[in-house]
């Protein structure tokens, strides 16, 4: 799959801009605060209905305007696809495919695979549980529908427990409503632990080869996935924590406190790893995630690097870009000395100047 171009209008600091992308790689550079990261976040929005920033439809839109739209076209071998998305300040987002409007945003998830790398993600090892979880999930939502399907059902069901947990005492038929939300919790749970089961078991295939590599075959990293809960334990679980949950107001047992632990020699690298450690890691993560969508869709993803060059060491650097020579790359950084210096082939080049995008060759 490749992105062949995108038009945006109205989004972040863009008026207008049209883009035509080549098939390798494609670096925008400028100073910071310029644009580059916004054209990135356009297509990573318009092919996974969101943003990796995880902000709200109107912080996407221009200052001083109403909607954004953003039109991209894509390709999957030999078939094309155009994408339009508009953003409305107050209202949800519009999404059509090949002009035809789809009923729900869900239904554009695995049209194409899109791989997202920024300079946060150098913090996921050492982050909360949360950045881990919406990694697998980010992942397990383009590979799998079922997932994205099940996660959505189980987020709003979860919404909704929390909601009656807090008006607990003013719901007389408040057990009898919590004795059926857990059942469907319980089937909608299931099938994230499974799928995410599945996943961590590919990725630590794949990711210890990669690391090893990174390493210079120095170190092992093992990922194995801490589940908050078995599911032949998950229904028990939640009847025996249901006082708990009463007094705290909240569910506390699920998917939705799941973890995954990295670790080194047996040692925990989230808290006790060095900051080379955990860098390498999340690097070889970001590589992994690659692996897995070329396996798992016998395709290639688009590889978003939103200025990570600057956070790696001169090695990191150099696997980092001979990892990604045969997929469709959009990167961006202040300058382009590190290409050059690593000998690395620049199809197209694109210099942003505050809302402006000119093509360099």
């Amino acid at each position: 799959m490749i992105v062949e171009s995108v038009k945006l209008d109205q989004f972040r600091n863009y008026k207008s801009l049209e883009l035509e992308f080549d098939s390798g790689t494609n670096l925008f550079y400028g100073d910071n605060a310029q644009g580059k990261t916004n054209v990135l976040e356009a297509v990573y929005l318009c092919g996974t209905t969101r943003s990796h920033r995880a902000g709200k439809d109107r912080e996407m839109i221009r200052f001083g305007q109403e909607e954004a739209h953003i039109c991209m076209r894509i390709r999957k071998g030999d078939v094309p696809y155009r994408i339009d998305m508009h953003l409305k300040k107050n209202r949800s987002k519009g999404i059509a495919i090949n002009g035809s409007p789809v009923r729900k945003a869900s239904e554009l998830v695995g049209l194409g695979n899109f791989v997202f790398f920024s300079p946060e993600d150098l913090n996921i090892i050492k982050n909360g549980p949360a950045e881990r979880r919406r990694f697998l999930d980010m992942e397990l939502c383009q590979l799998d529908r079922i997932y994205l399907y099940q996660l959505s059902n189980y987020n709003k069901l979860l919404v909704q427990r929390n909601r009656l947990l807090k008006d607990y005492a003013g719901y007389p038929e408040a057990e009898a409503m919590l004795d059926i939300m857990d059942e469907q919790l319980l089937q909608y749970g299931t099938v994230i632990i499974e799928a995410r089961e599945r996943f961590v078991r590919e990725l630590g295939g794949i990711i210890g080869r990669i690391h090893g590599n990174l390493s210079g075959n120095r170190e092992v990293l093992e990922v194995t996935y801490e589940k908050d809960t078995q599911i032949s334990q998950f229904a028990a679980r939640l009847k025996q924590n249901r006082e708990r949950d009463i007094r705290s107001k909240m569910t506390n047992c699920g998917p939705h406190r799941d973890d995954l632990c990295f670790a080194i020699r047996e040692v925990d690298i989230r808290r006790f790893g060095s900051q080379g450690q955990q860098r390498t890691a999340a690097l070889s993560l970001k590589l992994a995630e690659i692996e897995i969508v070329k396996q798992s869709v016998k395709d290639t993803p688009v590889l978003l690097l939103d200025d990570v060059l600057s956070e790696l060491d001169s090695r990191r650097q150099r696997y980092l870009l001979e990892s990604i020579h045969d997929i469709q790359t959009m990167i961006t950084g202040t300058g382009v000395d590190d290409f050059v210096e690593n000998n690395f082939k620049i199809n197209r080049l694109f210099q942003v100047t505050d809302g402006t995008v000119s093509q360099k060759n």
